[in-house]
Order: structure tokens, then C-alpha cells, then sequence
């Protein structure tokens, strides 16, 4: 569990069992020090990583015993945080109504794609489905091919855990002062489309294409994407600042006055010739050139080698706790953050740590 250390240190909160953006969530919330506890099915699995800094007590919600536990950490936590579909813990008893008559300063935290009400809210989806509906997806890929799903980082992730975070705890600060709990709405796709206010921007002020490979952050600049190298590895190129640019330039070997940088209808000629240069070199050997410049060109590294890599090593941005994992985020220069133990508890201690 959380030390009660961090700069959420005191806080208590329930996370309901679920997948996705919740647990995720709660890991970044326990990391920063919030005692939160996981009500999960009887037998249900732990989820390595993402359990972490936190206890698991298993509870039959639909059994008195178990019904009986959750109300006990409920009455004495500052907000619960689930991942259900609309209307689902409401038909379980415990619904904000419920929870709030005997806990007047609960905040629920609801974590859906679609949101709690709107055509959409009762049907199932997945992060794919989600950003399809914001533009996000529309945006990522190659010209003439269908998108490309983002792994499931821009609507699980950005659009629905990071917005829980944020929420959840505000809700917190502001029952603090009238006493009062509220509910924090989170949808994905909704999260998703604020992501994305800077593109909106852009498309208003005539400053971006609709389609994909066509602007300057989607591929279609040939100093912003990744280009191929001789051993089969790829680095991403991102020197948009001009001075960058001539950097880059400067280091491939190429005269910047060739390639006049915001000459937008020669980019595909100019990203064709670029990526010949790259092919030249292996990935490493271009990584070395550029290390320690201001050219913005980096290695695109694997899962498994990010861990290895010395900027990395030197912030020591992954940990080592059963398995190579992230170290928590964001840090704290006063609030002290840590991996914290994923433990077991029986009902009678979960609910002694709170008494």
C-alpha cells in the first residue's frame, strides 16, 4: 500500500474492479502517496505493474458480507473510482445517492468511453472505438492507408486516465470546504477531443489539412517523422525550430539551402531524399552523431531497450520491483513518491486500516 507520504498522502479511495484507465489511474494516484484500496471479485487476478502501491480485497457485491465491507470502506473513503457502464453500480446498491447519503463528502469518480448519458453510453467499445469518434484516429497513419490505431494510449490512457487523475483529487479539494462530494464524469472520447483543442485550433485558422501525412506534426513534414536505417532500425527526426533544422542538415551531410524547409509542396521529394541518407547508416551510428545536439533526432527504441538507454539510466526512469517497470510520474521535489507493495488483505484488516 501507499506510505501516506506523497503529496496525496491522507487521501482514501476505493477503486472498483476494471480495466483499462481505472487501474492505471489508481496506480498514479497511489503512487503519489493516496491510500487506495481495490475491491476486486473473489478470484479475480492481479494485474502485474498496475496493482501496484495499493491492497486488493476481494468482496461478493452481491453477497451480504461483501456488500457489508464495501460500505464499510466506502463510509470512511474520500472517493471511489470505477469503470463500469452507465447505470451498473446504481443497479449493485451503490450508487452516488446511495454512497452520499451516508457519506455526504464522497467523491465518485465514473470512467466510461462515451460518457454517463448521449446515444452511445450503454454500448460497449474499446479505445479504438472511442478516439474514432474525436479525430484522433482519422489523423494517424499513412496517406492512402487506413489509420493506424495508437496502441491504446490516446483514449484509455490520455483521454480517460490522466483526466481521472486530474479530476478526482479536484473534486476532493473542493469537498473538503462545503462538505459536499461530487461526481467527476470522465469519458474517453470526451478527454480525447480537449487532446486535441491545439488541432482545432490549427483546422479554424485554415492551418492544417483534414487528412492524414498532409501537416506538419502527422508525418507529412519531412523533418518531423521516423525514417529507416541501414541495419533495419528507425530514428525519429523532429527539427522543426529552423535553427534545429539547419542542425540536422548539417549533421547528414546535406546543404539546408537544398531543402528550403517550409516549401511544403516539395516535401515528399524532400522526405524521399532524406530517407536515402538515413538508409545509409545504421540506427546506432546515427544516434551517435546526433547525441548532445540541438537537431532533435533520436533513436526509436523498443520496450525492451528504452529501459537501457543512458538518458533514461541517469533519471532512473524505470524501476526494478519484481518486474522492469516506470518509476512514478511526476516527481515531487519536496513530496517524496515511490513504488509501493501490491498486497492481499482479508476484509477484517482493510477495514481495521481504516477505522
Amino acid at each position: 500500500m501507499a506510505t501516506g507520504q506523497g503529496p496525496l498522502g491522507g487521501v482514501r479511495i476505493v477503486e472498483m474492479e476494471a480495466i483499462g484507465p481505472v487501474p492505471l489511474a489508481a496506480m498514479i494516484l497511489a503512487d503519489m502517496g493516496a491510500d487506495v484500496v481495490r475491491l476486486v471479485r473473489p478470484g479475480a487476478p492481479d494485474i502485474p505493474i498496475l496493482n501496484r502501491s495499493r491492497a486488493t480485497v476481494e468482496a461478493d457485491l452481491k453477497s451480504e458480507a461483501g456488500r457489508d465491507l464495501a460500505f464499510k470502506l466506502l463510509d470512511k473513503a474520500d472517493a471511489v473510482i470505477e469503470g463500469y457502464r452507465p447505470g451498473v453500480m446504481e443497479r449493485l446498491g451503490f450508487g452516488p445517492d446511495v454512497l452520499r447519503a451516508r457519506n455526504p463528502r464522497l467523491v465518485f469518480g465514473r470512467m466510461t468511453g462515451w460518457g454517463q448519458t448521449g446515444p452511445f453510453a450503454p454500448t460497449a467499445g474499446h479505445d479504438i472505438n472511442y478516439i474514432s469518434l474525436t479525430g484522433a484516429l482519422h489523423a494517424i497513419g499513412r496517406a492512402g492507408e487506413p489509420p493506424v490505431p495508437p496502441l491504446n494510449l490516446i483514449g484509455d490512457y490520455g483521454g480517460g486516465a490522466m483526466f481521472l487523475v486530474t479530476g478526482v483529487p479536484a473534486a476532493i479539494l473542493r469537498a473538503r470546504e462545503p462538505g459536499e462530494g461530487d461526481t467527476v464524469d470522465v469519458s474517453m472520447t470526451e478527454g480525447t477531443i480537449t487532446l486535441l483543442s491545439m488541432f482545432h485550433a490549427f483546422l479554424g485558422l485554415g492551418r492544417w489539412q483534414d487528412r492524414r501525412e498532409a501537416n506538419l506534426l502527422d508525418g507529412g513534414a519531412h523533418f518531423y517523422r521516423c525514417y529507416a536505417c541501414a541495419d533495419g532500425g528507425h530514428v525519429a527526426v523532429g527539427c522543426i525550430e529552423p535553427q534545429f533544422y539547419a542542425e540536422c542538415c548539417r549533421i547528414m551531410g546535406l546543404d539546408a539551402a537544398d531543402f528550403p524547409q517550409m516549401e511544403m509542396r516539395r516535401w515528399p521529394e524532400f522526405a524521399d531524399a532524406w530517407a536515402r541518407r538515413f538508409a545509409e547508416k545504421p540506427r546506432d551510428e546515427w544516434a551517435a552523431l546526433f547525441a548532445g545536439t540541438d537537431a532533435c533526432v533520436t533513436p526509436v527504441l523498443s520496450f525492451a531497450e528504452a529501459p537501457l538507454h543512458p538518458h533514461n539510466h541517469a533519471r532512473e526512469a524505470f524501476v526494478e520491483a519484481g518486474l522492469t517497470q516506470a518509476a512514478p510520474a511526476p516527481r515531487f521535489e519536496a513530496a517524496a513518491t515511490a513504488v509501493g507493495l501490491a498486497e492481499r488483505l482479508a476484509a477484517d484488516e482493510a477495514v481495521r486500516r481504516w477505522a
